[in-house]
């Protein structure tokens, strides 16, 4: 009996629990240390960022960033061991207001023993602000040190007060290296092969998208569908699992060449094109958000105020997918592609904020002219601050033709409208206010 099995045995008798009965593949293979954990060397390797903290014995608060399957409990689980905190579970999913305070209250009790806890929370950026904000007296207090994972970006989901207080660790999709070597390691434990040829295997890497439990369930699926000698090819393969592959790895250059097309099929207002490649990237599996953020980002970059609207119905249909979900969340996008493909063009809003931003790198800390600042106390009002200010609302036109621009800089045009779509609109607002500008500074 090898090493591992031994451990596992003696665990089963220690819990009272039959080792015989029947355990999910990746139940079996879940690592018992750290070194086993495969595809995030970043984080784990000799010289990674949570190698580096257990090299001091001490952990401080963390958010576990990445996808399902890559290994977020899992580690949580081993670095309470390696620090000999207790280690506690909770699911946001399922757990409430309730249950918090029972895990703190457990915990202040075992510190009080001298016993530290590792409180992981999963799914953490499924709680409201106000539950958030109940971990931060127990982080400083270090009641708990808290480990949280979540799928969803940090910087959108948790609060800012919480983010504060902790590291944010991301973990990688596993690469199909990564993959193979779990599946290499569920064959051993299993002591068979999974029943596929080459090409079919490596259809079951992609079929995993980056995910570790996703792969071991495939192969336990294989194993149920294979008959005695028999052994599938890629079709057959898609037959047994009931699912399809991703037509292009999307970490490589299919994924990029694709979102480059789709985007430039907006840009170049071909509704058809924009469809099609969008159509491309979601058959392969790719993230319908990742769709979402770059709609949004199309809309800004390439159509900005020629179409107001278009920023919002990008918004509308990130929205609409993150609550109907896929299939039926799909035709939000395809919904935004169209509209965002058949709107006027104009990236003025892009030229002009590329324009301001180097100014202002150039320009330093050029103080605002006087006149505009606010004077609250009577030393800056001797000062000059706020002296010779006029109220644009008390002025004819609502219109005063101040200059607004630091002195030393003079003033800037950085904002040039498009004669497309609402921007022509802006664009002769503008005119209209230059000509009033040049009259009102004649009159002084």
């Amino acid at each position: 009996m090898s090493t591992r099995a031994k451990r596992e045995s003696s665990l089963f008798e220690a819990a009272g629990l039959d080792e015989t009965a029947p355990r999910p593949l990746a139940d079996k293979l879940r690592p018992n240390k750290l070194a086993e954990i495969v595809g995030q060397d970043h984080l784990l390797g000799p010289d990674g960022a949570i190698t580096r903290m257990l090299a001091t014995r001490s952990l401080g608060s963390l958010i576990f960033w990445g996808p399902p399957g890559t290994g977020k409990t899992t580690v949580a689980r081993l670095l309470a061991e390696e620090t000999d905190l207790h280690f506690e579970q909770l699911s946001a999913v399922f757990s409430g207001v309730a249950d918090l305070k029972k895990a703190f209250d457990a915990a202040r009790a075992r510190r009080e023993i001298g016993q530290g806890t590792l409180l992981f929370v999963d799914e953490i950026h499924r709680f409201n602000r106000a539950q958030q904000d109940s971990f931060l007296p127990v982080m400083e207090d270090g009641t708990v040190t808290l480990v949280g994972a979540t799928t969803e970006n940090p910087s959108f989901e948790l609060n800012a007060a919480l983010l504060s207080r902790a590291r944010v660790l991301v973990f990688k999709p596993l690469e199909a290296e990564a993959l193979e070597k779990i599946l290499a390691r569920a064959e051993a434990i299993e002591d068979k092969k999974v029943p596929v040829d080459a090409d079919a295997r490596a259809a079951m890497l992609r079929m995993a998208d980056g995910d570790g439990r996703a792969v071991l369930t495939l192969a336990e699926e294989v194993w149920r569908g294979a008959r005695t000698g028999e052994s599938f090819d890629t079709a057959r393969l898609v037959e047994i699992v009931q699912r399809r592959a991703p037509i292009y790895d999307k970490s490589q250059d299919g994924h990029y060449n694709l979102i480059s097309a789709l985007h430039k099929s907006v840009r170049g207002s071909d509704p058809d094109a924009a469809l099609y490649y969008l159509a491309r990237m979601l058959d392969a599996g790719e993230n319908p958000l990742y769709l979402a953020r770059r709609i949004v980002r199309m809309a800004v970059e390439d159509i900005g105020l020629a179409d107001p609207q278009a920023l919002i119905v990008a918004n509308a249909a990130k929205d609409a997918y993150d609550f109907l979900g896929s299939p039926e969340g799909e035709l939000a996008l395809a919904e935004a592609v169209l509209y965002v493909a058949t709107a006027p063009k104009s990236n003025a809003t892009y030229v002009a904020y590329g324009k301001a931003k180097r100014t202002a790198k150039e320009a330093g800390s050029l103080v605002p002219p006087k006149h505009i600042l606010n004077a609250p106390t009577k030393l800056m009002q001797e000062e000059g601050y706020a002296a010779g200010y006029e109220y644009d609302h008390g002025t004819e036109d609502a219109f005063s033709g101040q200059d607004y621009f630091p002195e030393k800089l003079g003033r800037q045009t950085f904002y040039e409208p498009a004669e497309r779509g609402f921007e022509r609109e802006i664009k002769k607002r503008l005119e209209y206010w230059a000509k009033l500008r040049s009259q009102r500074k004649g009159d002084r």
